[in-house]
């Protein structure tokens, strides 16, 4: 019975601390949209519509949306190529420039696979 307890507290806490994290990423993919839309689109991965809709969305939606127990924001980083960029041992601003042109190759491999379909 105790068992059973201590995972209620744990699934509890980790329903708390996604929420937080829901509220911090929806707040600043916020900020980004609403400072530098263009940006926002390229670092957040997502089209104009979705960061429109960021840029307008109310404290109260945001709130709310942030409550789900489902992350919100997601690894971008699922292939091996992404994430050896960090396992070398180059220069801060050398491993950004590097996971940057990544990040834009497989941006436009997304593209041209949805203009083929």
């Amino acid at each position: 019975m105790e068992l059973e307890n201590e995972g209620a507290a744990t699934n509890g806490d980790i329903s708390k601390e996604i929420g937080d994290i829901n509220l911090a990423y929806m707040l600043l993919a916020q900020k980004l949209a609403k400072q530098d839309r263009a940006a926002a689109m390229y670092r957040l991965g997502v089209g104009r519509e979705l960061a429109d809709l960021l840029a307008n969305m109310s404290l109260t939606q945001i709130v709310k949306m942030a409550a789900s127990n489902f992350l919100l924001c997601s690894f971008r980083l699922d292939d091996h190529p992404m994430f050896a960029v960090f396992g070398e041992e180059k220069d801060t601003t050398l491993q950004q420039a590097h996971m940057s042109i990544l990040m834009a190759a497989r941006k436009i491999q997304s593209r041209e696979a949805d203009a083929m379909a």
